[in-house]
């Protein structure tokens, strides 16, 4: 079974964050006709008829209602798996079955090669049966480096900057985004401030955290309060201690047992909110301690 990392969980969390701008994404990119009225909601990705759940996507999106909704499958794909090409269309047969309602299957795949693979049409036997998923890669999503075009389509601008991660222009692409983040509402920026951090890996990861570190705009203090839950309860710091190993592991540095303990065990959130500060531009988990 694949390995699921934080990379692939923060880019399902990007297009299940604000399903009024994956929607606005989604239309630009292929035109759907996404319906505008009736509530948008998360459905449940166990798209299995089995007990337990064998069949499970990434992401299920809803939209609409009555006689006028679309289903909306997510899948994120950082690499080649031929099994894909037999669940998908299950994915789409068990939802449709279960919602009576159109369904279209969305596979976001950031890197070039994977997006091609993704993108061949999967012939299921059938005369005429023939699925073309829906692929969001590096070649068909905008390079975004204005402020106004970020902000006239923020789903879009968002999952573009983690497709063009390897474009030689992602320091303006980042810095754009940034600037766009900042003049939507804070406490949703900062929430896709840490889904597009840990979405991101290498150099642009890098480039992220140095923009949220340092903290010119309001919603770069959300970004780190909605990773470590300020406050004083238990449950709180240890989700905060949660998400900063979270961090350390996207950033690809190793979290050893004494490392783990070290943070799983601090109960005090300004000391984790420190510690994640460090840890967004840190070359190993010593830095991170001071």
């Amino acid at each position: 079974m694949p390995v699921i990392t934080p990379q692939h969980e923060g880019l399902t969390k990007l297009v299940t964050l604000d399903l009024g701008h994956t929607a606005q994404g989604l239309r630009a990119l292929f035109d759907l006709r996404i319906p505008e009225t009736g509530e948008a909601r998360l459905a449940s990705p166990d798209l299995s008829e089995a007990v337990p759940a064998v069949c499970r996507a990434d992401g299920a999106l809803l939209y609409g209602e009555d006689g006028d909704k679309l289903g909306v499958i997510i899948e994120t794909q950082r690499g080649q798996d031929d099994d894909k090409h037999y669940s998908w269309l299950e994915y789409i047969a068990n939802f449709r079955a279960r919602e009576k309602c159109r369904v279209v299957l969305t596979v976001i795949c950031p890197d070039r090669q994977i997006a091609r693979w993704a993108a061949k049409p999967i012939e299921t036997g059938h005369p005429g049966l023939v699925l073309n998923p829906l692929v969001i890669g590096p070649d068909n999503t905008p390079l975004i480096t204005d402020v106004a075009e970020a902000l006239g389509n923020i789903g879009l601008a968002v999952i573009s900057a983690v497709t063009k991660s390897q474009d030689p222009l992602i320091k303006e692409i980042l810095s754009t985004l940034d600037a766009a983040l900042s003049k939507i509402d804070q406490k949703l920026a900062g929430r896709y401030g840490q889904y597009i951090y840990v979405s991101l890996t290498g150099v642009a990861q890098k480039e992220w955290g140095n923009l949220m570190a340092m903290l010119t705009h309001p919603y770069q203090g959300e970004f780190a309060e909605s990773l470590l839950a300020k406050g004083q309860a238990k449950g709180q710091a240890e989700e905060g201690a949660k998400m900063l190993q979270m961090l350390l592991e996207a950033r690809g540095i190793e979290v050893s047992a004494e490392v783990r303990e070290r943070i799983t065990s601090c109960m005090d959130t300004a000391v984790l909110e420190e510690w994640f500060q460090r840890a967004l531009t840190a070359d190993c988990a010593e830095q991170v301690f001071g």
